[in-house]
Order: C-alpha cells, then structure tokens, then sequence
C-alpha cells in the first residue's frame, strides 16, 4: 500500500511537468532544460524559492517565493516559474 501512494505521488508529480511544459509558451519553450524541470520539481515538492535559487535569481524573488510559499497554490506557480527559468516578474522581478 505505501509503494502504491509513493507510485501515485510520483506519478502525479511528473504528469504535472508534463503539463507545464506542454503548456509552456513558444518562447519559454528554448529556456526548459533538465535543470530547470530539477528547480521546478524542487519548488513544487520540498519549498517554493528553492528552484529559483537554483536557477540563480535574485534573493529578493526566491525570499518572495518562499514566504508566498506557505499559501499551498501558490506552489504550482512558483514550480512553473522555475520549470521556465522566467526571469523578472511581477511585483518588482519578484514574482
């Protein structure tokens, strides 16, 4: 039974990559590389702001993405944004 939720977890996980990338615009499209889909998969599974920093944003943005990351949507928004290493933002670069 536990390796079957850790199966559906991960599964889950990666379906929701898929979908990003997917749905990521033409112009996001040439900027997804194995390290982004890693700094994404961080973002949405451990903690927002840990996939921005590993894409090498600002601290102000991965602090933002951090502290916004404890409202459980916004997770999904801050893993897209690694998955697309998205550079500057709304709200000053910071999201």
């Amino acid at each position: 039974m536990k390796n079957m939720s850790q199966s559906l977890k991960v599964a889950g996980v990666i379906a929701l990559l898929s979908v990003g990338v997917l749905a990521a615009p033409a112009s996001y499209a040439d900027s997804i590389t194995p390290k982004t889909v890693g700094a994404g998969a961080l973002s949405l599974i451990i903690w927002p702001g840990i996939g921005q920093a590993v894409n090498k944003e600002s601290g102000d943005k991965v602090l933002t993405h951090a502290l916004i990351g404890l409202f459980p949507p916004f997770r999904f928004w801050s893993g897209y944004d690694a998955l697309v290493n998205r550079k500057g933002g709304y709200w000053g670069g910071r999201v």
